[in-house]
Protein backbone atom coordinates (compact mmCIF):
# COMPACT_ATOMS: atom_id res chain seq x y z
CA UNK A 1 0.00 0.00 0.00
CA UNK A 2 1.29 3.64 -1.00
CA UNK A 3 0.29 5.90 2.34
CA UNK A 4 -1.32 8.99 1.36
CA UNK A 5 -0.25 11.42 4.60
CA UNK A 6 2.38 11.39 6.75
CA UNK A 7 2.23 13.37 10.18
CA UNK A 8 2.58 12.43 14.05
CA UNK A 9 -0.48 11.88 16.87
CA UNK A 10 -0.44 14.54 19.39
CA UNK A 11 -1.29 12.72 22.65
CA UNK A 12 -0.89 15.28 25.52
CA UNK A 13 2.96 14.99 25.62
CA UNK A 14 3.58 11.99 23.55
CA UNK A 15 3.92 12.35 20.21
CA UNK A 16 3.49 9.15 17.69
CA UNK A 17 4.61 9.63 13.87
CA UNK A 18 2.10 7.58 11.40
CA UNK A 19 1.35 6.95 8.17
CA UNK A 20 -1.88 6.97 6.62
CA UNK A 21 -3.38 4.83 4.24
CA UNK A 22 -6.41 3.97 2.75
CA UNK A 23 -8.28 1.12 4.06
CA UNK A 24 -11.19 0.40 1.54
CA UNK A 25 -11.25 0.20 -1.80
CA UNK A 26 -14.42 -0.94 -4.31
CA UNK A 27 -14.24 -3.19 -6.57
CA UNK A 28 -17.10 -1.61 -8.68
CA UNK A 29 -17.44 -1.67 -12.21
CA UNK A 30 -15.99 1.17 -14.61
CA UNK A 31 -18.13 2.12 -17.60
CA UNK A 32 -16.94 4.52 -20.22
CA UNK A 33 -18.77 6.44 -22.48
CA UNK A 34 -18.63 4.85 -25.56
CA UNK A 35 -19.95 6.01 -29.31
CA UNK A 36 -23.19 2.93 -30.02
CA UNK A 37 -22.04 3.09 -33.67
CA UNK A 38 -18.71 2.31 -33.95
CA UNK A 39 -17.44 1.81 -29.55
CA UNK A 40 -15.09 4.89 -30.37
CA UNK A 41 -14.90 6.84 -26.60
CA UNK A 42 -16.79 9.92 -26.14
CA UNK A 43 -14.25 12.25 -24.37
CA UNK A 44 -15.28 15.73 -22.82
CA UNK A 45 -13.62 19.22 -23.38
CA UNK A 46 -13.04 21.70 -21.04
CA UNK A 47 -14.22 24.73 -22.35
CA UNK A 48 -15.19 28.18 -20.71
CA UNK A 49 -19.12 29.09 -21.41
CA UNK A 50 -18.41 32.75 -21.62
CA UNK A 51 -15.90 32.68 -24.47
CA UNK A 52 -16.44 29.11 -25.62
CA UNK A 53 -12.87 28.29 -26.05
CA UNK A 54 -11.11 25.50 -24.71
CA UNK A 55 -9.37 25.89 -21.25
CA UNK A 56 -5.67 24.24 -20.07
CA UNK A 57 -5.77 23.08 -16.85
CA UNK A 58 -3.01 25.35 -16.11
CA UNK A 59 -5.71 28.13 -16.46
CA UNK A 60 -8.28 27.03 -14.57
CA UNK A 61 -9.03 28.28 -11.07
CA UNK A 62 -11.53 27.59 -8.44
CA UNK A 63 -14.55 29.62 -8.51
CA UNK A 64 -17.67 30.11 -5.48
CA UNK A 65 -20.95 31.53 -6.54
CA UNK A 66 -22.16 33.80 -4.63
CA UNK A 67 -26.68 34.05 -3.83
CA UNK A 68 -26.12 37.30 -5.89
CA UNK A 69 -24.69 35.66 -8.71
CA UNK A 70 -21.30 36.82 -8.49
CA UNK A 71 -18.21 34.39 -8.60
CA UNK A 72 -14.83 34.26 -6.02
CA UNK A 73 -12.03 33.21 -7.73
CA UNK A 74 -9.80 31.24 -5.42
CA UNK A 75 -5.93 30.41 -6.31
CA UNK A 76 -3.90 27.88 -4.33
CA UNK A 77 -2.22 30.63 -2.52
CA UNK A 78 -5.78 31.79 -0.84
CA UNK A 79 -6.19 28.36 0.59
CA UNK A 80 -2.44 28.45 2.22
CA UNK A 81 -3.48 31.06 4.00
CA UNK A 82 -6.12 29.88 5.46
CA UNK A 83 -5.74 29.90 9.39
CA UNK A 84 -6.26 26.06 9.79
CA UNK A 85 -3.28 24.21 11.56
CA UNK A 86 -2.01 22.17 8.60
CA UNK A 87 1.30 20.80 10.73
CA UNK A 88 0.56 17.03 10.26
CA UNK A 89 -0.43 16.30 13.31
CA UNK A 90 -3.47 14.61 14.71
CA UNK A 91 -4.25 16.20 17.85
CA UNK A 92 -6.36 14.33 20.29
CA UNK A 93 -9.09 16.53 21.87
CA UNK A 94 -11.01 13.68 23.93
CA UNK A 95 -11.65 10.53 24.86
CA UNK A 96 -15.32 9.01 24.26
CA UNK A 97 -17.03 5.38 24.78
CA UNK A 98 -17.86 4.00 21.33
CA UNK A 99 -21.64 4.05 21.59
CA UNK A 100 -21.74 7.39 22.03
CA UNK A 101 -20.96 7.91 18.03
CA UNK A 102 -23.79 7.17 15.77
CA UNK A 103 -22.38 5.51 12.66
CA UNK A 104 -24.52 8.41 10.35
CA UNK A 105 -20.89 10.48 11.00
CA UNK A 106 -18.44 8.00 9.37
CA UNK A 107 -17.20 8.83 6.38
CA UNK A 108 -14.02 7.20 5.31
CA UNK A 109 -11.52 4.49 6.72
CA UNK A 110 -7.95 4.64 7.24
CA UNK A 111 -5.19 2.40 8.63
CA UNK A 112 -2.66 4.17 10.77
CA UNK A 113 0.78 2.88 10.36
CA UNK A 114 3.76 3.98 12.75
CA UNK A 115 7.53 5.05 12.28
CA UNK A 116 10.18 2.47 13.13
CA UNK A 117 10.67 4.98 15.99
CA UNK A 118 7.30 5.29 16.94
CA UNK A 119 6.10 2.02 17.79
CA UNK A 120 6.33 1.77 20.95
CA UNK A 121 3.91 4.41 21.87
CA UNK A 122 1.49 3.21 19.20
CA UNK A 123 1.16 0.27 21.29
CA UNK A 124 0.63 2.04 23.89
CA UNK A 125 -2.21 4.13 22.76
CA UNK A 126 -3.59 1.35 21.17
CA UNK A 127 -4.11 -0.92 24.14
CA UNK A 128 -5.24 1.91 26.05
CA UNK A 129 -8.23 2.23 23.39
CA UNK A 130 -8.56 -1.18 23.87
CA UNK A 131 -8.59 -1.48 27.34
CA UNK A 132 -10.89 1.78 27.95
CA UNK A 133 -13.02 0.99 25.44
CA UNK A 134 -12.79 4.30 24.06
CA UNK A 135 -12.43 6.25 20.77
CA UNK A 136 -10.10 9.25 20.70
CA UNK A 137 -12.11 12.31 18.97
CA UNK A 138 -9.22 13.94 16.71
CA UNK A 139 -8.78 16.70 14.00
CA UNK A 140 -6.28 16.40 11.26
CA UNK A 141 -5.84 17.78 8.05
CA UNK A 142 -6.04 16.31 4.99
CA UNK A 143 -5.56 17.68 1.62
CA UNK A 144 -6.11 21.33 2.91
CA UNK A 145 -9.63 20.56 4.31
CA UNK A 146 -9.91 20.48 8.14
CA UNK A 147 -11.97 17.24 9.20
CA UNK A 148 -13.25 15.63 12.43
CA UNK A 149 -12.14 12.04 13.01
CA UNK A 150 -11.77 9.30 15.99
CA UNK A 151 -9.33 6.71 16.15
CA UNK A 152 -9.80 3.06 17.00
CA UNK A 153 -7.60 0.17 18.01
CA UNK A 154 -9.22 -2.98 15.36
CA UNK A 155 -7.13 -5.92 14.53
CA UNK A 156 -3.45 -4.78 16.59
CA UNK A 157 -3.84 -1.81 14.08
CA UNK A 158 -4.87 1.54 14.89
CA UNK A 159 -7.85 2.94 12.22
CA UNK A 160 -9.02 7.27 11.77
CA UNK A 161 -12.17 7.43 10.46
CA UNK A 162 -13.00 10.85 9.11
CA UNK A 163 -16.45 12.40 9.98
CA UNK A 164 -19.15 14.79 9.07
CA UNK A 165 -19.41 17.89 11.11
CA UNK A 166 -22.80 18.00 12.66
CA UNK A 167 -24.49 20.54 10.27
CA UNK A 168 -23.76 17.88 7.71
CA UNK A 169 -25.93 15.92 8.96
CA UNK A 170 -29.74 16.15 7.52
CA UNK A 171 -32.30 15.86 10.34
CA UNK A 172 -35.44 13.03 8.63
CA UNK A 173 -38.97 15.13 8.06
CA UNK A 174 -41.69 12.79 7.67
CA UNK A 175 -45.31 12.60 7.93
CA UNK A 176 -45.37 9.25 9.87
CA UNK A 177 -43.37 10.95 12.65
CA UNK A 178 -45.92 13.03 14.20
CA UNK A 179 -48.20 10.36 14.27
CA UNK A 180 -49.37 8.16 17.00
CA UNK A 181 -49.10 4.48 15.45
CA UNK A 182 -50.28 1.29 17.45
CA UNK A 183 -48.28 -1.24 17.78
CA UNK A 184 -50.10 -4.38 18.94
CA UNK A 185 -48.49 -6.60 21.48
CA UNK A 186 -48.75 -9.78 20.02
CA UNK A 187 -47.51 -8.00 16.50
CA UNK A 188 -44.39 -6.80 18.53
CA UNK A 189 -43.79 -10.62 20.33
CA UNK A 190 -43.73 -12.35 16.99
CA UNK A 191 -41.41 -9.82 15.55
CA UNK A 192 -39.04 -10.56 18.21
CA UNK A 193 -39.70 -14.07 17.76
CA UNK A 194 -38.10 -13.73 13.89
CA UNK A 195 -35.38 -11.77 15.18
CA UNK A 196 -34.58 -14.30 17.47
CA UNK A 197 -35.39 -16.91 15.14
CA UNK A 198 -32.49 -14.87 12.63
CA UNK A 199 -29.77 -13.83 15.14
CA UNK A 200 -26.52 -14.58 13.91
CA UNK A 201 -22.31 -13.63 14.27
CA UNK A 202 -21.78 -11.07 12.13
CA UNK A 203 -19.43 -12.73 9.58
CA UNK A 204 -18.51 -10.53 6.51
CA UNK A 205 -16.64 -13.19 3.94
CA UNK A 206 -20.17 -14.91 4.17
CA UNK A 207 -21.89 -12.46 1.75
CA UNK A 208 -21.39 -11.85 -1.67
CA UNK A 209 -22.66 -8.75 -4.44
CA UNK A 210 -25.03 -10.81 -6.47
CA UNK A 211 -25.35 -7.62 -8.67
CA UNK A 212 -21.69 -7.52 -8.91
CA UNK A 213 -20.92 -11.36 -10.29
CA UNK A 214 -24.11 -11.45 -12.52
CA UNK A 215 -22.33 -7.93 -14.22
CA UNK A 216 -19.39 -9.65 -14.41
CA UNK A 217 -21.01 -12.84 -15.87
CA UNK A 218 -22.88 -11.01 -18.39
CA UNK A 219 -19.53 -8.96 -19.52
CA UNK A 220 -18.10 -12.45 -19.85
CA UNK A 221 -20.85 -13.47 -21.89
CA UNK A 222 -21.07 -10.48 -24.23
CA UNK A 223 -17.36 -10.65 -24.91
CA UNK A 224 -17.61 -14.42 -25.87
CA UNK A 225 -20.90 -14.45 -27.86
CA UNK A 226 -22.08 -16.82 -25.50
CA UNK A 227 -25.67 -17.76 -24.17
CA UNK A 228 -26.23 -14.26 -21.35
CA UNK A 229 -27.57 -15.19 -18.75
CA UNK A 230 -31.37 -15.20 -17.16
CA UNK A 231 -32.80 -13.84 -13.93
CA UNK A 232 -34.08 -15.85 -11.45
CA UNK A 233 -37.84 -16.16 -10.91
CA UNK A 234 -39.55 -14.41 -8.65
CA UNK A 235 -41.16 -16.80 -5.96
CA UNK A 236 -45.13 -15.98 -6.53
CA UNK A 237 -45.88 -14.50 -2.74
CA UNK A 238 -49.58 -15.20 -3.20
CA UNK A 239 -52.57 -13.18 -2.11
CA UNK A 240 -52.02 -10.02 -0.28
CA UNK A 241 -51.82 -11.00 3.81
CA UNK A 242 -52.01 -9.16 7.45
CA UNK A 243 -48.86 -8.10 9.08
CA UNK A 244 -49.52 -10.93 11.79
CA UNK A 245 -49.66 -13.43 9.30
CA UNK A 246 -46.64 -11.95 7.54
CA UNK A 247 -44.48 -12.37 10.33
CA UNK A 248 -45.80 -16.12 11.30
CA UNK A 249 -45.00 -17.23 7.93
CA UNK A 250 -41.51 -15.43 7.88
CA UNK A 251 -40.82 -16.97 11.22
CA UNK A 252 -41.50 -20.13 9.64
CA UNK A 253 -39.89 -19.50 6.65
CA UNK A 254 -36.47 -18.78 8.79
CA UNK A 255 -37.05 -21.69 11.16
CA UNK A 256 -36.95 -23.75 7.64
CA UNK A 257 -34.25 -22.27 6.50
CA UNK A 258 -32.14 -22.51 9.83
CA UNK A 259 -32.90 -26.80 9.69
CA UNK A 260 -31.96 -26.80 5.83
CA UNK A 261 -35.74 -28.09 5.23
CA UNK A 262 -36.52 -25.15 3.16
CA UNK A 263 -37.23 -25.49 -0.59
CA UNK A 264 -34.45 -23.97 -3.25
CA UNK A 265 -35.66 -22.50 -5.97
CA UNK A 266 -33.60 -22.80 -8.95
CA UNK A 267 -32.63 -20.48 -11.31
CA UNK A 268 -33.25 -20.85 -15.35
CA UNK A 269 -29.90 -19.99 -15.85
CA UNK A 270 -27.28 -19.15 -12.90
CA UNK A 271 -24.01 -19.08 -13.89
CA UNK A 272 -21.69 -18.81 -10.65
CA UNK A 273 -24.87 -20.03 -8.26
CA UNK A 274 -24.03 -17.23 -6.28
CA UNK A 275 -26.01 -15.60 -3.90
CA UNK A 276 -26.54 -12.92 -0.88
CA UNK A 277 -25.28 -15.05 1.66
CA UNK A 278 -22.69 -18.12 1.38
CA UNK A 279 -23.74 -21.31 2.28
CA UNK A 280 -21.39 -23.97 4.06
Amino acid sequence: MRSLWTGAISFGLVTIAVRLYTATEEHDFRFNQVHREDGGRIRYKRTCEACGQEVDFADIAKGYELADGRVVQLEKEDFDTLPVSSNKAIDVLEFVPAEEIDPIYFQKTYYLEPDKAAVRPYVLLRTALEQAEQLAVVKITIRQRESLAVLRASDDVLMLHTMLWPDEIRKPDFGFLSQDIEVRPQELKMAASLVDTMAGSFTPEEFVDDYRDALETMIEAKAEGTELPQQAEEADSGDVIDLMTALERSVEKARSRRSGTEPKAEPKNKAKGKSGKRTA
